[in-house]
């Protein structure tokens, strides 16, 4: 039977959302209506603020105490809105389950994830310990989690972000929920664990027959799993119909805007391009010309033993090279030491062996006294905007803070500079009071971006800067950076595992794994002509957001693992 011919297992109709501000309902979503089917999956699609979360979060009663749902949702026939909490907690884990954004913080980090879903299990049904034992046993094996009879006696932080988040699904599936809502589920993992939790939850929902609600703003992740698209703006819907309808035929302005602001994977470059260059057999220089912004020769990264833990080599021998005013796009799973490099440039990290010069400057071994003077001329920004800036200082303060420590700047001409700052990265002048808590998530990014280009950098570590961020914010950030590469011309190790933007921001692509570097070479040559297998794994994991396309990368990607 399809999915179109089942009963729906959740109807919601004129569902609104308020929440109470400062003596005022204000509404977060209004008249949201739609179906869900058993072994259907809905994507409700839309920018921050949309309305996307809060919509479904208040199905289960979970909005903020200070928020109120109207309308109707009705679950198997049963109104969920006006329930009590009593009521609510034996519909939430046992008929509805949330797999959240974030693992770490939904998890319990006290308690082996095995507690955890034996807890679910014994709280919904009558059955023993050691009977919900085995079934948690069987509940991670069937998430694909290694050797589960040991994993269920791990505790979260002993987990990767894809194992834990493998947990969390197992955890959710526990009661054989008749609808799962999945909020964000890939957002904060690498492509290629992406790849393995869609293939999972694609599986899963054959498997368990579960309607699913899957809240995101990755088209790509979309156009992979769903059914049915959603899209939300400003807490109303303003367009719906199947995965095929929406993104090959659009009908709502705001839709065509979202689908043109997503990166494609090779927009940028074609094989014929790739072609014209004569790079598809011969081997390419990676080596540039002239004045190098960063030079690593044989660098080795350690991170010290502690304890019974021993020392871990992050790096192993990483040769790599970055011109003046050159971008170089630095991809590899979580793990694969990315992050280590760029920290190493910053000085953050010593090096152990081998070399790394900076502007010139050899950091092995490098004193207090003349890493300060290297740190006028480079300059990070962090992945999480909102832990890097001082939550206590005004935004203005935290920008001009390395202007200050540097005394390149102070009194009328520091606030000038401010002033000049905000207006690169265009914020208007009158934000530099607020706090970073007052900000949106592309809003301080931009505030970290001006605080790294406050000393006019030669090298810049842009270090995920853009992963957390909606797909119509990170296109403007992306055009930002861009603007701003081409005004002060600055050297960039860009870091990140999202393809597609790289491709967008540079001309050279450095691929590393398990702390090696695994092949360097053009975006084209690299995205369509690469030599290694290991980057084949991690261009196919990468989703498009075309349906049809991505049908055909699926497939591709279970060929070449297939293989290995």
């Amino acid at each position: 039977m399809s999915t179109d011919a089942k009963s729906p297992i959740l109807e919601v109709r004129d569902l609104g959302v308020e929440f109470f501000v400062d003596g005022e309902w204000f509404p977060a979503a209004q008249d949201v209506s739609y179906d869900v089917r058993p072994g259907e999956v809905l994507a409700i699609v839309g920018e921050s603020g949309s309305g996307k979360t809060q919509t479904s979060m208040s199905l289960l009663g979970l909005l903020p105490t200070n928020g109120r749902a109207s309308g109707s949702a009705r679950l198997a026939g049963r109104e969920l809105l006006g329930l009590s909490h009593k009521q609510l907690s034996k519909v939430r884990g046992k008929d509805v389950a949330v797999i959240f954004q974030e693992p770490m913080t939904a998890l319990n980090p006290v308690y082996t994830i095995g507690f955890q879903i034996v807890e679910t299990l014994r709280v919904h049904f009558d059955i023993s310990p050691k009977a919900a034992r085995a079934k948690a046993i069987e509940l991670l094996r069937m998430v694909d989690l290694p050797d589960p009879e040991k994993s269920v006696d791990k505790y979260p932080h002993q987990l990767s972000g894809g194992q834990r988040q493998r947990a969390m699904i197992a955890q959710a599936l526990a009661c054989e929920p008749k609808l799962l809502i999945a909020d964000e589920p890939t957002t904060a993992l690498d492509v290629t664990v992406q790849a393995e939790i869609l293939k999972l939850m694609r599986d899963l929902r054959h498997r368990v027959d579960a309607g699913i609600i899957l809240i995101t703003h990755d088209m790509g992740v979309v156009a992979d799993l769903s059914d049915r698209v959603m899209v939300m703006k400003s807490g109303r819907v303003v367009e719906a119909g199947t995965a095929d309808e929406v993104f090959n035929r659009p009908q709502h302005a705001y839709t065509r805007q979202l689908l043109a602001a997503v990166p494609h994977l090779g927009s940028m470059s074609t094989p014929a391009t790739v072609a014209e260059a004569g790079s598809v057999v011969e081997p390419v220089e990676t080596t540039p010309a002239g004045e190098l912004a960063l030079e690593a020769n044989g660098l080795v990264i350690e991170y010290p033993a502690r304890g019974r833990v021993p020392a871990f080599r992050a790096i192993k021998g990483l040769d790599l090279h970055i011109g003046k005013g050159e971008v170089v796009g630095l991809v590899g799973e979580s793990g694969s030491g990315k992050t280590t490099v760029g920290r190493a440039a910053v000085g953050l990290l010593p090096v152990a062996d081998g070399s790394l010069k900076v502007n010139g400057v050899e950091m092995a071994g490098i004193k207090p006294k003349a890493l300060r003077a290297v740190r006028q001329d480079v300059s990070i920004v962090f992945q999480d905007p909102g832990s890097s800036l001082n939550p206590r200082l005004p935004i203005g303060e935290s920008i001009g803070e390395p202007l200050k420590l540097h005394r390149v700047a102070e009194g009328a001409d520091l606030n000038k500079r401010v002033e000049a700052l905000l207006d690169h990265v265009q914020l208007p002048r009158a934000m530099r009071n607020r706090y970073p808590h007052e900000l949106s998530g592309g809003q301080r990014q931009r505030v970290g971006i001006a605080r790294a280009l406050a000393l006019e950098p030669r090298l810049l570590i842009a270090d995920e800067p853009t992963s957390a961020l909606d797909v119509s914010v990170q296109a403007r950030v992306l055009e930002l950076f861009q603007e701003l590469q081409r005004e002060y011309g600055f050297a960039c190790l860009f870091i990140s595992h999202d393809l597609a933007v790289v491709e967008i921001l540079s001309r050279r692509i450095a691929v590393m794994s398990k702390g090696d570097l695994v092949e360097v070479g053009p975006r084209e040559q690299i995205l369509h002509h690469p030599r290694e297998d290991y980057t084949r794994r991690l261009l196919a994991a990468v989703p498009v957001p075309d349906p049809a396309e991505q049908k055909l990368r699926r497939e591709e990607r279970d060929r070449l693992l297939a293989t290995v």
